[in-house]
């Protein structure tokens, strides 16, 4: 591409792909796709993007379409490689100007450049570090900051690459340029400190600016460019902690609303993410700054030294650090000291040294009385959106950067750390609040609601010291009963903290009092009560200790309850919540929650309608529609006309919302058709869905399978005429492809299709039948596989002689072989594989197919009767088990229509699947057939086809042992 010509071309084209016009923007982003592999394109667009005359946004798209062919064509070995030449170029031109006047365009050719090092620097860009450094010193404010921007993402991208000779570069050029670094860094900051009281707003961004760029370089040089960082860096971290203390002050002169309190605030907090790395990268190079990091960090956080400077993002990062350290794996010695590391005990023992008693002490009390306090914000928010309360005292994944969250784990790390100093602190804070407080005084309210908070975190190391149950009577259960407003707080935090001590102690008997409060609660005047609540019940049915009869006189009650706060919610965060402890509570009861799902059964279509934009509140319901179809059994055949079509929407892979319901939605269509009484042409119809699923071959293959195999069990006829040419195909293609695991559910399927129809079976999944006896004849050498192998092969044997036979024959064609030979070779396979499969019913039923040959005057069954007998026998000794009182044998896999299984309360109700395979296994030979019968008429036959003579002759071919095995079996007969 020649760059003269070219260039007013290209710029016309990248003009048209900035149009609204998709009839002018297609054609040119199509035309911009083809010259993305001509050479010479990317020096076009490097003269393009630099040209700041030209419009901005054509600018822009320029340096995107060159920054993604940096990734598509840099390297060497990429299809359509940029030369060499052009590369060498293009690097050149890249560094020449620091000069780029739009922010946004600026920040892009600083990633781009930084591109280009991963994959060059220094060996083919010896000159982009020195460039860059001599360019940082330049005094043109522009360039400078340019220069600077791009030296931090270089820096960041090469700190980034993970291999070890890439390892070893970075640290050579932080061992290079460190010094520089803390220099240039220090030069900048001096600067801003300067500049603060001059009141030039300007001025001060600027340098600001600077100096927390150089400090971003500074933070992966240090974390990232050194094997023993404590060697090399000393004066920068020990120096941290006074430079944060200045700009803390600084921030008593900066006002709070303007861009430049928010930069100062970003480059404290860059000051503690320094710390918090570096501790985390290299602890023990840390151990140095161990006294210094607790010091600062608990003066500014527990003491009045913070009062005025402190933020909340900066008090929060205060607290990880020092819960990091409290925490930290690497400073924690072994219960043996003397097995302990020297940097461990030293570590351990500054810890110790820093951590005395009035420390602890302070620091536990100011973290109950101020910083779990709830403050006026969260008191107005409680008031004017309670849902949005509920949702942020949880914190979610956002508990490093939110205060609450972040105090009550460093409390519970703390606890846990000094449980044996901490106890009686505590302790001592709770007899202070003994019997009712005043609701007129809402400091008390406030204090006692932030102690309870601290004994329910700390709920599992005061098991010894508190007793609960006790507690729970006299002192928590009479504040449930206090119905002023003012004291909504502490009815929310004692139900609270009831819940977090369920699982720890709590008596069973006390249980039905608990029921009582619950039920009082959920009628509660407040909602944020209301739902703290039913996370507390949650807690409680969840637990293991849960008794269904000490629950069920209150069920009815709780479930119209938690119903009408699921109707009053709004949030859809809240209604999931209140779904899963609904879905929580069904699953738990399961069958005795019928009388009462009616309200529910009407409301979910509604719900599910309005959820339409929100996919997880739609998962929340698929999973109450799993517990729902369960509890009901059979009569879930009343939902047919929502939940089908719900299952039909959530199984639909060419439907989008299928990401996000797809698992559940497999889960209900199971249950549904587990529990499903007959099958309607409905049910069936969904099945449409399935082959695109199999498709897919993802994680959810499993229950495809049993969903498939629930259609088999349901109704095999209508099933298998209706879809089995479809899936036979699916599973050939499966088949090449899959996993020995996957082979075998595969097989399971056709094994399960052949036992329920031995006559439909074997005809729909026909093509798959020769691969089976392929893999039998050729001694397939994964035992699972060939033991689902024999399983599927016994099955056709046994129970369709007819199909059998001709795919004897078809198989004799494909393998150019006599019918017998084959057979005699399958036969000797069978008996050698026998060992193989290790299932029960598997052993009895191979037993029943190879002895299904018999009586036969054919020379080859003949020649290995003395396997077949051997197998019989083997059976035998599987499923016989002796009659004490009368001394004769017994068939333990006969199975009788008397035989109901008696179903304890912890057990779960037979579904109509387990009923329909009862059924299936009452006219199942290995169920129906005793083997030591059936041996002894085959026997009893083939003597009488041979004669005594010829029989006895058979007979010898079997080993003696054997014989008399036999023998004892038979006795009776």
């Amino acid at each position: 591409m020649d760059l003269n010509s070219a260039s007013t071309v290209v710029l016309q084209v990248l003009t048209q792909a900035t149009s609204q016009d998709t009839a002018v923007l297609k054609p040119a982003e199509e035309q911009l796709k083809q010259w993305e592999t001509q050479p010479g394109f990317y020096s076009v667009l490097l003269n393009i993007f630099t040209n700041h005359t030209l419009d901005i946004n054509v600018r822009w798209l320029a340096v995107l379409y060159f920054k993604h062919g940096i990734d598509r064509y840099w390297r060497r070995v990429a299809p359509h490689a940029l030369s060499e030449e052009e590369k060498t170029t293009l690097r050149a031109g890249l560094i020449t100007n620091f000069n780029e006047p739009i922010n946004q365009i600026a920040t892009q050719i600083a990633v781009l450049i930084a591109k280009v090092a991963r994959l060059d620097c220094p060996r083919q860009w010896p000159e982009l570090i020195p460039t860059l450094i001599e360019s940082v010193k330049v005094q043109d404010d522009l360039r400078q900051h340019r220069a600077l921007l791009t030296f931090y993402h270089v820096t960041k991208t090469l700190a980034s690459k993970r291999l070890a000779a890439d390892r070893k570069l970075f640290y050579d050029l932080a061992s290079g340029i460190y010094n520089f670094a803390c220099s240039l860094w220090n030069h900048h900051t001096d600067t801003f400190l300067q500049q603060v009281s001059s009141g030039n707003e300007a001025v001060i961004l600027s340098s600001l600016e600077r100096t927390l760029l150089s400090l971003k370089v500074l933070r992966k040089l240090t974390v990232n460019g050194f094997v023993e960082p404590h060697k090399n860096m000393e004066g920068f971290l020990h120096g941290i902690f006074e430079r944060l203390k200045q700009f803390l002050e600084c921030s008593r002169s900066i006002g709070t609303d303007n861009v430049c309190r928010d930069r100062l605030e970003k480059t404290i907090i860059l000051f503690t993410k320094v710390l918090l790395d570096f501790l985390d990268q290299h602890p023990f190079s840390f151990t140095p700054l161990i006294q210094r990091s607790l010091e600062f960090s608990v003066s500014y956080v527990f003491t009045e030294v913070g009062e005025g400077v402190t933020f909340e993002r900066f008090i929060v990062q205060c607290m990880n650090l020092i819960k990091m350290i409290v925490k930290n794996y690497a400073y924690k010695p072994s219960k043996n000291f003397e097995d302990s590391s020297p940097e461990t005990l030293e570590a351990h023992k500054i810890k110790m040294a820093f951590f005395t008693y009035p420390t602890l002490t302070e620091i536990c009390r100011r973290l109950v009385s101020h910083y779990f306090l709830l403050t006026e914000e969260e008191l107005t928010m409680w008031e004017e959106d309670p849902e949005g309360f509920t949702v942020e005292e949880t914190g979610g994944d956002s508990w490093k950067y939110s205060l609450r969250p972040c105090t009550e784990v460093l409390f519970i790390d703390i606890f846990h750390e000094y449980n044996q100093t901490l106890t009686p602190v505590l302790l001592e804070m709770m007899q202070t609040l003994q019997g009712p407080t005043n609701v007129e005084d809402m400091n008390a309210l406030l204090i006692k609601d932030a102690v309870y908070n601290a004994v329910g975190l700390a709920a599992y190391e005061l098991f010894d010291s508190v007793d609960f149950d006790q507690w729970f009577k006299n002192q928590l259960l009479p504040e449930l009963q206090v119905i002023h407003n003012r004291y909504k707080p502490l009815r929310r935090r004692v139900i609270w903290l009831i819940g977090q001590w369920i699982s720890v102690k709590f008596k069973s008997d006390l249980r039905p009092m608990l029921y009582e409060a619950i039920c009082n609660l959920l009628q509660d005047q407040d909602l944020v009560v209301r739902i703290e609540t039913a996370t507390t019940l949650k807690l409680t049915v969840d637990d293991f200790e849960f008794r269904t009869d000490q629950f069920l006189p209150y069920l009815e009650t709780m479930f119209t309850l938690l119903f009408q706060l699921l109707q009053q919610v709004t949030e859809c965060d809240t209604k999931m919540h209140v779904l899963h402890v609904l879905s929580c509570v069904i699953e738990r009861v399961n069958m005795q929650i019928r009388p009462y799902v009616g309200c529910l059964v009407q409301y979910l279509p509604l719900l599910w309608k309005q959820s339409e934009e929100h996919n997880m509140l739609r998962c929340a319901i698929l999973t109450t529609l799993i517990h729902l179809v369960q509890g009901l059994g059979a009569d879930s055949k009343n939902l047919y006309p929502f939940l089908l079509p719900v299952i039909q929407l959530s199984t639909d892979v060419s439907q989008p919302p299928h990401v996000y319901l797809l698992e559940d939605g497999l889960e209900l269509w199971l249950v549904t058709l587990e529990n499903s009484p007959c099958i309607t042409p409905e049910l069936l119809r969904i099945f449409q869905n399935m082959s695109p699923l199999l498709e897919l071959s993802s994680e959810n293959l499993r229950t495809c399978f049993k969903i498939i195999n629930g259609y088999i069990f349901l109704s095999s006829t209508e099933f298998l005429q209706t879809y089995a040419v479809g899936l036979c195909q699916s599973f050939c293609e499966l088949l090449k492809e899959i996993t020995t695991e996957g082979q075998v559910q595969v097989l399971k399927v056709v094994e399960n299709a052949l036992k329920v129809n031995p006559i439909l079976g074997p005809q729909m999944f026909q093509p798959i039948l020769p691969y089976v006896f392929k893999g039998i004849i050729e001694g397939e050498r994964y035992p699972v596989v060939m033991s689902t192998y024999l399983g599927v092969m016994g099955r056709v044997l046994l129970q369709n002689t007819s199909f059998f036979s001709s795919l004897l024959n078809e198989m004799a064609h494909k393998f150019n072989q006599e019918m017998d030979q084959l057979l005699g070779n399958m036969i000797e396979m069978w008996v050698d594989r026998m060992d193989n499969i290790t299932q029960p019913e598997r052993r009895k039923l191979s037993a029943l197919a190879l002895l299904s040959l018999l009586p036969s005057d054919n020379s080859v069954i003949q020649d290995k009767f003395c396997g077949i007998i051997n197998i019989s026998v083997e059976g035998l000794h599987d499923v016989m088990t002796e009659d004490p009182e009368t001394g004769t044998y017994k068939d333990c896999m006969l199975m009788s229509h008397l035989e109901e299984p008696k179903v304890t309360e912890d057990e779960e109700p037979p579904t109509e699947q387990d009923k329909r395979k009862k059924m299936l296994a009452l006219k199942d030979p290995v169920h129906m057939v005793s083997l030591q019968q059936f041996i002894y008429e085959k026997l009893k036959a083939q003597q009488e086809m041979l004669g005594e003579q010829g029989f006895q002759s058979l007979m010898e071919t079997v080993d003696t042992e054997i014989v008399t095995q036999l023998q004892e079996f038979l006795q009776g007969f």
